[in-house]
């Protein structure tokens, strides 16, 4: 390979990778203080994961938390998780897709390993929850990646029979063109320079291609009809500020209950990750959760970044 070829690779790749730092960076800056010592592997965030919980008449379902790009149970979920707890959820949290060879803090965060990876590690965990409740199906919130790689579980790995909600907090089934990276990524595959980009990525992030525009895994999620499986219950809640996936249109499902916070709240200018600290989305996630006791949302201010600790 010649060098202006090979600088084209390079160019590219790096590129791309700055997509992936870009999703991982800001949920690092919203993380809480350092937990102890016994808990520094995988703390569950608070009121998550209490394997004796038994679900009541009233939530049925037990709910499973699905982080985002980069960042682990703990930090995506201080806010959402304790707050399901206390309204009479049982609530779940895994961290999945770590990459122990990624350099450090990136070995304590998730969403790192291919998304079909990481679906039947989900499909694993789904497995427990119901086992240890007795529940016949879990109801998923997920953030980000969250929102997306689950339904791979879903679609492909036979996860719609044991999912009866879905609740996608700034989602992107049509993939994003944060800083015009799908169209670089694009441009290096018609170059034939894919494979390049891929080494050059991939051994740190190999689910952050797959986020871009016009992806093999965004293509075979929107075929035969779109990314909708008959008979689960779709909400999809998207934030006019997304600055990560763009266009935050992006997230919209066809067939699903599209919120858009902004069209309800335009007080509400939380961006990406700040969607997980938001209690405006926390009470769309509620009322999507059980809809027969819906209430009408209540429109706060909310900043646009999320909160240092929750």
């Amino acid at each position: 390979m010649d060098r202006r070829r090979w600088g084209t690779v390079v160019s590219i790749a790096m590129a791309l990778l700055v997509i992936g730092m870009a999703l991982l960076t800001p949920v690092a800056q919203a993380a809480a203080p350092a937990a102890p010592a016994q808990d520094l592997l995988d703390p569950s965030p608070p009121g998550a994961n209490d394997w004796g919980c038994r679900p009541s008449p009233e939530h049925p379902d037990p709910v499973v938390l699905v982080h985002g790009l980069g960042a682990n149970q703990a930090l995506n979920w201080s806010y959402v998780a304790p707050r399901l707890a206390e309204r009479g959820f049982c609530v779940f949290a895994l961290t999945y897709g770590r990459n122990p060879l990624a350099p450090p803090p990136l070995t304590q965060v998730g969403g790192l390993a291919p998304m079909e990876t990481s679906a039947a590690e989900l499909g694993d965990f789904v497995d427990r929850v119901l086992a240890a409740t007795g529940a016949g199906k879990v109801d998923i919130v997920g953030h980000s990646e969250g929102s997306l790689m689950p339904n791979h579980y879903v679609r492909f790995l036979g996860g719609a029979e044991h999912v009866g909600r879905y609740v996608g907090m700034t989602p992107l089934w049509d993939g994003t063109e944060t800083a015009g990276l799908a169209l670089l990524n694009r441009t290096g595959q018609q170059l034939g320079l894919g494979p390049a980009i891929g080494l050059a990525l991939d051994p740190l992030c190999a689910s952050c291609r797959q986020f871009l525009r016009g992806s093999d895994f965004l293509e075979r999620m929107n075929s035969d009809g779109g990314p909708r499986a008959p008979g689960v219950d779709y909400t999809m809640i998207l934030t006019r500020y997304d600055e990560l996936v763009v266009p935050y249109t992006s997230g919209l499902m066809d067939g699903a209950d599209n919120i858009v916070l902004q069209d309800g709240c335009p007080t509400d200018l939380a961006e990406h990750v700040a969607v997980a600290f938001d209690p405006v989305t926390l009470q769309h996630i509620v009322n999507a959760l059980d809809p027969e006791h819906a209430r009408p949302v209540r429109c706060l201010p909310v900043g646009p970044e999320a909160p240092t600790a929750s």
